[in-house]
């Protein structure tokens, strides 16, 4: 991985221990939030972190001329995040959502504001768009101006941890391969200021960083960040390949070219 900023890798040896050192970092901030009362319901474990102050970060977000400028937005299905979906639609931008764990060959949700008849808070929810949505295929999309994704802990260069399975990840990479996402879009994540950490986060070559985080109370630039080249076929099991049918097309489709 290059960059302009410190690797995780220069201090760790890249080896298995990277999910373990990832998995360590999780369970410690998921029980400061827990401890800390910041997770609206409770309960941070397993998730991306639903946190108090998720709307005022949207909104610091949306302040933003990243934000101001964007067009398409791709955003992830999680609560954390449903405030900022509800202000890119209010703000007229098209807005599409994943698909939960990417569970169909149209991965994601498309929501034009102009065309929805519910409620934009019920249609990004993730009931409201399997509802009210029409589902896509990433060959329907349209490029992608801004991605707003979900993390368990950030640092301020930019490093994500997500909750661990790997969906944002390859939501990117299937963006990238598709030509709808280059490095000119912006990444940016809302967390609660108890999720930026000022330490190195372990990180493996599928992995994007961020360019952009909000919280209630600040938003930080990131610096130059990290893009996959696209799906890295020789990290995923296959398994994890099957369970996504978008996957596992392109993976036939292309012949399952590895790349890493």
């Amino acid at each position: 991985m290059t960059g302009c900023w410190p690797s995780w890798h220069d201090e760790h040896p890249v080896t298995s221990d990277i999910d373990q050192a990832k998995q360590a970092l999780r369970e410690r901030v998921w029980a400061l939030l827990d401890d800390q009362g910041t997770v609206q319901p409770p309960g941070a474990a397993g998730h991306i972190p639903s946190f108090v102050g998720a709307k005022q970060a949207a909104e610091q977000l949306a302040g933003l001329p990243e934000w101001q400028n964007a067009q398409v937005i791709k955003a992830n299905p999680d609560r954390a995040q449903l405030p900022a979906r509800v202000l890119a639609l209010q703000a007229g931008k098209l807005l599409y959502i994943a698909v939960p764990n990417l569970a169909t060959l149209q991965p994601f949700y498309r929501l034009d504001p102009a065309a929805l008849t519910a409620p934009f808070e019920q249609a990004v929810s993730n009931q409201g768009a399997a509802q009210t949505a029409e589902r896509v295929s990433v060959e329907a999309m349209r490029p992608v101006d801004l991605i707003i994704c979900g993390s368990v802990a950030v640092n301020r260069q930019g490093a994500r941890i997500g909750k661990g399975a790997g969906y944002s990840d390859i939501e990117v990479a299937l963006l990238m391969e598709a030509g709808l996402v280059g490095e000119e879009t912006v990444i940016a994540t809302t967390v609660h200021d108890l999720q930026v950490l000022d330490e190195l986060l372990p990180e493996t070559e599928h992995d994007f960083s961020v360019d952009l985080i909000a919280t209630p109370t600040e938003v930080i630039s990131c610096g130059r960040p990290w893009r996959p080249a696209g799906v890295y076929w020789g990290h995923l099991s296959a398994e994890k390949i099957a369970a996504i049918p978008a996957l596992a097309e392109r993976k036939t489709h292309l012949g399952g070219e590895d790349r890493g």
